[in-house]
């Protein structure tokens, strides 16, 4: 039987121990922090920093490729003539383009995008008062990610800015110290963050995508495909489900964000271009080159980056809230 908090009797644990039981069977005083603090939230943003770093950087083959088809799709005609084409005149070894930035800029990004939207999803929660805010979940999800992606981005746009240079420009710099200070030389400031509209953009409506279709498959498939509840399940099953509901969220997350994130790509490769240029030049088909890459790349990056942070989660002893339930007082009125 669970209790009304999704919780079944207490029982001794430790960080990362004991993967086959019930992850919610620990009491609230057996976890390392009490859900909501300080140190709780900046856990979270530590287990988003590894989650967005760790997965980005081992996607920079694919994403190298997926920029070059954006910003020249006569030379780069798909992901596999992409690949040996890159191959042939850089070697293995330029497929690894602009690894650092993307490890430094997407890291900063997951910590900020995980971290505040804890923050601003508790925040908005007492505002609303516990009937509201099951009522009104998904649109509760909806605003606390994109509140926490507008600083995620403020964040990351510098490294992107970078990444995209290198990876685009390969006659123009080949490593981060090479690029930051030609960029600053030429444009200023100005050069790492003329990105960070159509990031915007691109990211917002991909994080409020990730995070309220990810927390809505968890609530459907606890509801309509595991064949018991939450509470009841191992570690391990509630991590499957935390990939598969991932994976979903993922495919949606690359189609709404795919035309600005071609926008962020050519922006980001040329001098003195403005995203209205960018937008008029590529033109309504342009937006969708790349995008089969992109869904392969983004559903398997969501999915893990879902996975990697509750993952972090069970070994640090974390406390992470069950599936929304409906309020008693709810039900009373029924």
């Amino acid at each position: 039987m669970c209790d009304t908090h999704g919780s079944r009797a207490p029982q001794a644990s430790s960080a990362g121990q004991g993967w086959g039981r019930p992850w919610a069977a620990a009491s609230p005083e057996e976890y390392s922090f009490e859900y909501g603090s300080p140190r709780y939230l900046l856990l979270c943003g530590l287990g988003g920093m590894l989650s967005c770093g760790l997965t980005h950087l081992a996607i920079v083959p694919l994403d190298l490729v997926k920029c070059r088809m954006q910003v020249d799709p006569d030379k780069y005609k798909g992901i596999f003539s992409g690949f040996g084409v890159t191959v042939r005149e850089e070697g293995l070894r330029g497929l690894a383009r602009g690894w650092a930035p993307t490890f430094i800029g997407y890291s900063l990004q997951g910590f900020f995008k995980f971290g505040l939207y804890e923050v601003f999803k508790i925040h908005y929660k007492k505002l609303l008062g516990e009937e509201k805010a099951y009522t009104w979940r998904t649109t509760l999800y909806l605003a606390a990610s994109a509140s926490a992606e507008f600083f995620a981005d403020v964040a990351l746009a510098p490294m992107e800015a970078v990444k995209v240079r290198v990876q685009t420009q390969p006659d123009y710099a080949r490593t981060l110290r090479e690029a930051v200070p030609k960029m600053y030389a030429e444009e200023g400031l100005w050069a790492f963050y003329k990105g960070v509209a159509p990031l915007w953009m691109r990211q917002i409506p991909y994080t409020m995508m990730k995070f309220a279709c990810f927390e809505r498959t968890v609530e459907a498939l606890y509801k309509y495909v595991v064949p018991k509840p939450q509470c009841e399940c191992t570690k391990a099953e509630q991590l499957g489900v935390t990939f598969v509901a991932g994976y979903i969220a993922g495919v949606f997350c690359a189609i709404v964000s795919h035309p600005a994130d071609s926008v962020v790509s050519v922006l980001n490769k040329e001098k003195g271009s403005t995203a209205l240029e960018v937008l008029r030049r590529l033109g309504p088909l342009g937006f969708w080159k790349g995008l089969f890459a992109r869904i392969i790349m983004i559903g398997t990056l969501t999915a893990l980056q879902w996975f990697i942070y509750d993952s972090v989660k069970v070994y640090l002893n974390l406390p992470r809230p069950p599936i929304a339930e409906e309020p008693a007082s709810l039900k009373k009125h029924k």
